[in-house]
């Protein structure tokens, strides 16, 4: 018998790649439709701050690694936590335990807004300072405060309860219940910012109202039982339904800061070079992110379907889904990847109009730019091991990403005597680390039942 297979899952045949990939698809297309139009948001959120000059693009950029992590953590980690776990509870016929598990998401979802609240609005001097130096870290202070003070506890409430409704295999509603939030943020933005004057500041406001918008949609959604479940929000706390979202949701949260801790340790060395420098780096690194949401709408549906397969105890089902998945994902990521290292320069130009951000933009997408497919692939990978409840080697994947892009960029940056291109290449071989080390964790021998 297969390993970890119950044996109700033997009489049956196996479904084919085909298959597969349609029941993939079918979850994964309203939410890569709402993620491509997450990343065409990045993409005009780059393009507004860059109107208003080099300093503010700057300050823009120091902020970038700890709005996406505000983003990652809630969706893709702890909102993959919550989404497995529910899956799981739902795969092995538990439609209470799912119900009572959306109120400790709930609560884990307003603690994990303050670690955002109190560091990047109420001391962003301090914190921003850090990273980007006092000039960067003054045009984004009052961004950051309204982008995390107004902004952080509605973005973790929506994105926790999309993750529900995932889990419950609702893929469509979530994208629809948020995708209004999304079309309303660059033209809020861009009213704040240009006429009304506020500058860098109505980028973070317009965030701010557009998940508020978005969180009491999600709320109601949930809780007319959109997600399949009616879910009971006063009830007693029970630490066994916080571990099962913690246990996953906890480590892909530290994935998420290790990625983000890469861009700013990586920031952090290159401020030495300038506004200019840190500007253009935060170009590039807008590449990487961008392939997050777009992988996030295969890797979502990665998640509950694989999540469904391990609660009934199938894993070899589980497996086969992860690599179709992966493929898939990458032929959404590879085509962006080849798109803008074949054309570094118009990449760059259309972020910015200051000759030395375009010109180190344009060696920097040159350099990161062949690297993303095995990003791609990995974060593809990564979710699926969520759904699993398999971390080891995403972690594993994580540190070793930190540790040569950071530590590898600086040997080849300093000790090697290349300046920029040596930490430019240290990033891209930490991001072929990932995936590769994420490829070789989904085998027979992890992925089965412990």
């Amino acid at each position: 018998m297969p390993d970890g297979s119950t044996a109700a899952a033997t009489l049956a045949p196996p479904p084919s790649r085909g298959v597969l990939a349609r029941r993939i698809l079918a979850l994964a297309a309203p939410t890569t439709l709402s993620s491509a139009l997450q990343s065409a948001c990045m993409l005009a959120e780059t393009w507004l701050a860059a109107r208003q000059g080099t300093t503010a693009l700057a300050g823009w950029a120091v902020v970038l690694p700890f709005s996406l992590l505000l983003g990652m953590m809630s969706a893709g980690a702890m909102g993959g936590g919550v989404s497995s776990a529910v899956a799981r509870a739902l795969g092995a016929k538990r439609p209470e335990e799912a119900s009572a598990l959306v109120r400790h998401a709930v609560v884990i979802a307003l603690v994990f807004a303050l670690l955002f609240i109190i560091p990047l609005a109420i001391f962003p001097h301090a914190v921003l300072g850090l990273v980007g130096g006092p000039e960067a870290a003054a045009a984004a202070a009052s961004y950051a405060a309204w982008t995390f003070g107004a902004g952080a506890i509605p973005a973790w409430l929506s994105n926790v309860l999309a993750s529900v409704l995932r889990g419950g295999g609702k893929h469509a509603l979530a994208s629809r219940t948020q995708i209004f939030a999304w079309l309303s943020y660059p033209p809020m933005a861009f009213l704040l910012m240009e006429p009304l004057g506020m500058g860098l500041a109505g980028l973070g406001l317009a965030f701010a109202l557009a998940m508020t918008g978005g969180a009491i949609s999600m709320c109601l959604t949930v809780l007319r039982g959109g997600a399949g479940f009616t879910p009971v929000l006063l009830g007693p706390v029970q630490l066994g339904l916080f571990w099962k979202i913690l246990s996953v949701g906890l480590v892909a949260c530290m994935m998420a800061s290790i990625s983000n801790l890469t861009t700013i340790l990586v920031t952090a060395q290159i401020k030495a070079q300038g506004a200019a420098a840190v500007a253009a780096y935060g170009v590039s690194a807008r590449l990487e992110f961008l392939m997050i949401p777009l992988a996030f709408g295969v890797g979502a549906a990665l998640t509950a379907l694989v999540g469904r397969a391990v609660g009934a105890g199938d894993w070899p089902l589980a497996r086969r889904t992860a690599w179709v998945g992966t493929f898939m994902a990458l032929g959404v990521t590879v085509p962006v990847a080849l798109l803008v290292s074949a054309f570094p320069a118009a990449t760059a130009s259309f972020f910015s109009h200051d000759p030395a951000v375009q010109e180190i933009a344009t060696r920097a997408l040159r350099i990161v730019g062949p690297a993303m497919p095995f990003f791609g692939g990995g974060m593809a990978l990564y979710f699926a091991s969520i759904g699993a409840a398999r971390m080891g080697h995403p972690v594993m994947a994580g540190f070793t990403r930190i540790a040569v892009a950071v530590g590898g960029g600086w040997w080849l940056a300093e000790a090697a005597g290349m300046g920029l291109e040596g930490n430019l290449l240290g990033v891209a071989a930490g991001i072929t680390a990932f995936g590769l080390i994420n490829v070789v964790g989904v085998r027979p021998g992890i992925w089965r039942k412990k």
